[in-house]
């Protein structure tokens, strides 16, 4: 059976929906002590971590030091999301049953990953957007391509641990998707690059999606490092072959 416009568009509903809109049903009440306690270390770690991220990219691309920044960024992104209290995986509901979100959200991330391929494709072709591209790719084409692997790997899960994690809780129950993507991106800002803040705009907005669907952050965790380690591999060299 062959579907009309009308019925792909609908399939494609009824693939998303438990993914990005659906809300599983969940209890993750907190005391308004513990809620405070939250926000409290939510705060403080979010302006280390912006301070670090800024300091980073302020490096010399291939500067050794890059590495260690980096590294302390994802553990104070881990510590404070540990520190501030509990956090949940969360589940999806499919084919009438809850499951971890998995392939589902490895998807998710492949998905973004190639339309972030097909704006490069339109990208490399404007000169003054390759150069800020090549400000972020830059450190992954001189540095150690494992290194930089592994460091974006555990910065990926770091993040989502924080940012969909504890800052996403600590926001409440009403705007949490906007304003913890709001904030994830102006933590970018310091970078300077408008290239790496329209990344996370993006990338934000889906995941926190998938954290309010799910309850929780194996969902957004997978979809980034998905997307991330795609971008880690694929940029670099296509931006080389427009060189």
């Amino acid at each position: 059976m062959t579907l009309g416009p009308k019925g792909m568009i609908g399939r494609a509903i009824e693939i998303v929906r438990p993914v990005l809109i659906d809300k599983v049903e969940r209890d993750h009440w907190q005391s308004d002590a513990a809620f405070l306690r939250r926000r409290i270390v939510v705060a403080v770690t979010l302006a280390l971590g912006a301070l670090l991220l800024g300091l980073s990219f302020s490096l010399r691309q291939g500067d050794p030091a890059f590495y260690l920044l980096t590294f302390g960024l994802a553990a104070t992104w881990t510590l404070g999301s540990l520190l501030s209290g509990p956090l949940h995986l969360g589940h999806v509901l499919l084919a009438g049953r809850l499951r971890r979100p998995t392939i589902t959200s490895i998807a998710v991330g492949l998905l973004v990953a190639a339309l972030f391929v097909l704006g490069a494709l339109i990208v490399r072709t404007i000169p003054s957007l390759v150069r800020l591209a090549e400000d972020v790719l830059g450190y992954a084409r001189l540095g150690n391509l494992w290194i930089i692997f592994v460091i974006t790997l555990v910065n990926g899960v770091a993040e989502e641990l924080f940012f969909r994690g504890a800052l996403f809780a600590a926001v409440g129950v009403r705007h949490a998707v906007l304003i913890s993507t709001v904030l994830y991106v102006l933590t970018t800002v310091p970078s300077g690059n408008p290239v790496l803040t329209f990344a996370a705009a993006v990338l934000g907005t889906v995941v926190a999606l998938e954290r309010r669907a799910s309850g929780g952050v194996l969902a957004p965790i997978l979809t980034h490092i998905t997307w991330s380690l795609s971008m880690l591999f694929v940029l670099p060299p296509l931006f080389a072959a427009a060189a």
